[in-house]
């Protein structure tokens, strides 16, 4: 039995999967901010309730924002700034009394739709989470790919391509720059930028639904959002050509995005065309979490748990 957690920005989430890859039990709770001690203890109280369900000890996958740092062993790079530093990894494995897998969130969805979900079959699939931060992971032959610097796909923190000038210096980001795509690709991206317009403050969905009534601000807002996303892909088409780009978190909800955007990604893209796929995934906004359970093979869980 294999336990996948993903520790999102407003969500952490439990799945169990069994020998087979069948989804045995899941739940989801609010994600603590601002305070690392609660967010292991939210970790711990999902593993120990899943396990008191299953009637079984399990191996656990960790799906985090960031990545851990090959320097140090302490998170890096998350958008959940306060995991920063931390060693994760080191005291999740203390708390559990096991060995635990951590990978970067983004990689863990990737991981998953390559498996077994509108990736299956892809070579190389390049899985994006646009939700409250906006990264990406890469997975070749159902092999995540990291990297020397542990930070394969982390394309939010690359600057927005071919930028017009009023998208330049750009917003400022956590990371200390200006500019990055995620600034302008996330959820929240979205919403600063509508108020940067229009002086009206709205969520991203808020934004989303009216623009689908017709409301003009709102149309014009999703169109400077969807000729950013093409180009922010086109550039990554030009470097990887992925066979196929997965669209996940909240912003991969956006229907529309996966016709206007490959209608705007060609003038980009250094090809006389583009074979490259825009799709959504196919197990939704839980591809993070089967993905971080996918971190233990089969044989591999049976192992572990076997020697705990």
């Amino acid at each position: 039995m294999r336990l996948g957690v993903d520790l999102g920005g407003t969500k952490t989430e439990v799945i169990a999967l069994d020998g087979e890859g069948r989804e045995r039990l899941r739940r989801r709770v609010g994600s603590p901010r601002e305070d690392y001690g609660a967010t292991l203890e939210t970790i711990a109280g999902l593993v120990g309730w899943a396990e008191a369900q299953l009637g079984t000890r399990a191996t656990v996958g960790v799906g985090t924002p960031g990545a851990l740092s090959r320097a140090t062993g302490t998170i890096k790079n998350a958008n959940s700034t306060w995991l920063n530093g931390q060693a994760l990894h080191r005291d999740l494995e203390a708390r559990l009394a096991r060995p635990v897998r951590i990978a970067n969130d983004a990689n863990c969805f990737a991981l998953s739709e390559a498996a077994d979900g509108a990736g299956e079959g892809a070579r190389v699939v390049f899985g994006v989470i646009a939700g409250t931060g906006t990264g990406a992971g890469v997975v070749v032959d159902r092999e995540v790919l990291t990297g020397p610097n542990a930070i394969a796909g982390e394309w939010g923190h690359n600057p927005l391509p071919w930028p017009a000038p009023h998208e330049v210096p750009g917003p400022p980001c956590y990371c200390g720059l200006n500019g990055c795509i995620e600034t302008f690709l996330s959820g929240p991206g979205l919403a600063a930028d509508h108020q940067r317009q229009t002086g009206e403050a709205r969520e991203a969905p808020a934004i989303v639904a009216a623009a689908e009534g017709g409301d003009p601000d709102c149309v014009a807002s999703l169109r400077r959002y969807e000729h950013r996303m093409a180009r922010a892909l086109a550039h990554v088409i030009n470097i990887l050509d992925p066979d196929v780009v997965i669209l996940g978190g909240g912003m991969g909800n956006i229907g529309r995005l996966y016709e206007r955007v490959p209608a705007l990604w060609d003038r980009f893209v250094f090809s006389d065309r583009v074979d490259t796929r825009l799709l959504p995934p196919r197990h939704g906004d839980s591809s993070g979490v089967r993905g971080a359970a996918w971190l233990w093979g089969p044989r591999e869980a049976a192992l572990a748990v076997g020697g705990a």
